[in-house]
C-alpha cells in the first residue's frame, strides 16, 4: 500500500522485506519489547561466581605454599642447629682426647685444622736463593697463581681484576723441618729466636720477624694484580718461589690494610743495610743470555731478554746472600784467582769447612736461578757485583707451565713494558 505522507514522514521509513514501515514520525509503529531482555543479569552473576570461586582456590593454594615454605625453612634451621651441635661435640671430643688425665688441668685445643691448597705459584724464582725477602721490593718479579679447578671455580676470581693489589696466603713448603713439625710436633724443637740479616747475626724473637721458620709455616704476601684469565692470576712484585702452595687470596683494601702512623723498630729503619754498591754485566753474559733466551722465551714471564736483564739487576740490587754465606761462603763455586795457588791449596779451599783461609787465593761465584736460567755472578768485599755468565738449567727444557693463555699473556706483557 502507498502511504500519503510528507517528505518529513518518508524519511522515517525503513525497508522490511518488500514493505516500507515507518520507524519515526507520526505513523511509526510502537516498539515491541525484546525477547529475553533480562538475561544479561544472570549471566553476569554467574561470571562473578566463577571468578570468586577461582580466587578462593588460588588463595587456598597460596596458603599451602606459604605453609610448605615455612616448614622447609624450619627444617633447614633444624638441620643447621644439628650440624652446629655435632661440630661442637666433635671439638669437645678432640679436646678430651688431648687433655691430661688430671681433671684439674684444662682441656687442650684440637690437634689440627686440616687445610688443602687451592692453587700453586708458578714464579720466576726457581729456588729460594734470590727470592726477595719482602714483597714489592722487586717490582719486575712476576708469578702466576694457577688455581685448582676441582676446588675453586673460575667464577671465584670474578671482580679481583678490579683491585690493584691482593694478599696471598701460602705455605713455606721448602722448610726442611716440615715433616717433624707435622708428624711429631714435640720433636720439632722450634727455635724461639732467629738470626736477622739486618742485625748481622743478632737474634730476635721468631714472632717479631718474618722468617719462614715459624710455629705454623704460613706466609703472607701482597702483590700487584696484573691480569686475571680463567683460573690464573698474573702478579708482579712477588716474593714467592716456584711451586709454592696457595691457601687463600684476599683483595688488598687501602682504607683498612694501610695503617697511618705505624712504627717499626730502629734496626729496621737502617737504609741501605743490604744494598750493593754497583752491578755490572760482562759481554760474555750478554751473549750467553741471548743464546739461553731463545730456549725459554716462549714460557717466560718476560717479553724480551732486556727486560729479563732488568729483573736480574733489581734482584741483585739487594745482597741476597744469607748471613752464613756472607761470613763463610758455602754451596758455591770456587774459582782460582791467581796462578800461584797450587792444586793442593785449591783442594783445601773446597774441602775445608772454614773458607776464610781460602779468601786470599779464590773468588766465590754465586748462582741465581731465574726462569730456568742459571745466572753466575761475583761480589767483592766492597759489594760490587759482576754478572759473568748465563746457562740454561737442565729442567728448563722440560718446563711446562700452566700460565695465562699465550695470546692474553703476550698482550699483557707488551702493556707492562
Amino acid at each position: 500500500r502507498v502511504w500519503a505522507a510528507t517528505p518529513t514522514v518518508l524519511t522515517g521509513l525503513c525497508v522490511l522485506g518488500n514493505k516500507k514501515t515507518p520507524r519515526h514520525g507520526a505513523f511509526a509503529e510502537p516498539r515491541r519489547p525484546r525477547r529475553g531482555g533480562g538475561g544479561r543479569r544472570p549471566r553476569r552473576q554467574f561470571a562473578g561466581l566463577l571468578h570468586k570461586r577461582k580466587c578462593g582456590r588460588l588463595t587456598a593454594r597460596l596458603r599451602e605454599l606459604e605453609d610448605s615454605l615455612a616448614d622447609a625453612v624450619e627444617k633447614a634451621a633444624a638441620e643447621r642447629r644439628g650440624r652446629v651441635r655435632a661440630q661442637q661435640s666433635l671439638r669437645r671430643a678432640l679436646s678430651e682426647q688431648g687433655a691430661s688425665p688430671d681433671k684439674g688441668k684444662p682441656a687442650t685445643a684440637p690437634a689440627s685444622y686440616p687445610m688443602a691448597p687451592i692453587g700453586t705459584v708458578e714464579s720466576c724464582f726457581s729456588t729460594r736463593n734470590g727470592t726477595p725477602r719482602q714483597p714489592l721490593v722487586v717490582p719486575l718479579a712476576r708469578a702466576t697463581v694457577v688455581l685448582n679447578p676441582a676446588r675453586v671455580a673460575a667464577e671465584a676470581l670474578e671482580g679481583l681484576a678490579s683491585y690493584s693489589h691482593c694478599w696471598i696466603l701460602y705455605v713455606f713448603h721448602l722448610n726442611t723441618d716440615l715433616d717433624k713439625m707435622w708428624k711429631d710436633p714435640a720433636r720439632s724443637k722450634l727455635k724461639a729466636k732467629v738470626r736477622v740479616p739486618r742485625l748481622k747475626g743478632g737474634k730476635m724473637g721468631v714472632l717479631a720477624t718474618r722468617t719462614p721458620h715459624r710455629p705454623n709455616p704460613i706466609g703472607l704476601s701482597v702483590a700487584k694484580v696484573e691480569a686475571v684469565d680463567g683460573h690464573a692470576i698474573l702478579l708482579s712484585g712477588v716474593d714467592l718461589v716456584d711451586g709454592t702452595p696457595v691457601l687463600d687470596i684476599k683483595p688488598y683494601l687501602p682504607y683498612s690494610d694501610s695503617v697511618e702512623g705505624a712504627t717499626i723498630p730502629n734496626w729496621l729503619e737502617v737504609d741501605g743495610a743490604l744494598a750493593v754498591e754497583s752491578i755490572h754485566f760482562s759481554e760474555h753474559f750478554i751473549s750467553s743470555l741471548s743464546n739461553c733466551w731463545a730456549h725459554v722465551q716462549k714460557q717466560a714471564l718476560y717479553a724480551s731478554a732486556d727486560e729479563f736483564q732488568d729483573l736480574i739487576k733489581e734482584v741483585l740490587s739487594w745482597d741476597i746472600r744469607s748471613l752464613s754465606q756472607r761470613l763463610r761462603p758455602h754451596q758455591v763455586t770456587i774459582e782460582s784467582k791467581a796462578d800461584d795457588c797450587g792444586s793442593k791449596a785449591d783442594k783445601d779451599c773446597r774441602n775445608k769447612e772454614d773458607y776464610q783461609a781460602a779468601d786470599s787465593c779464590s773468588i766465590v761465584v754465586y748462582h741465581l736461578h731465574l726462569e730456568g736460567i742459571d745466572v753466575s755472578y761475583k761480589i767483592d768485599e766492597n759489594s760490587n757485583i759482576i754478572v759473568d755468565n748465563a746457562a740454561l738449567l737442565p729442567s728448563a727444557a722440560n718446563q711446562n707451565r700452566n700460565k695465562l693463555s699465550m695470546l692474553s699473556k703476550g698482550k699483557k706483557l707488551k702493556q707492562l713494558q
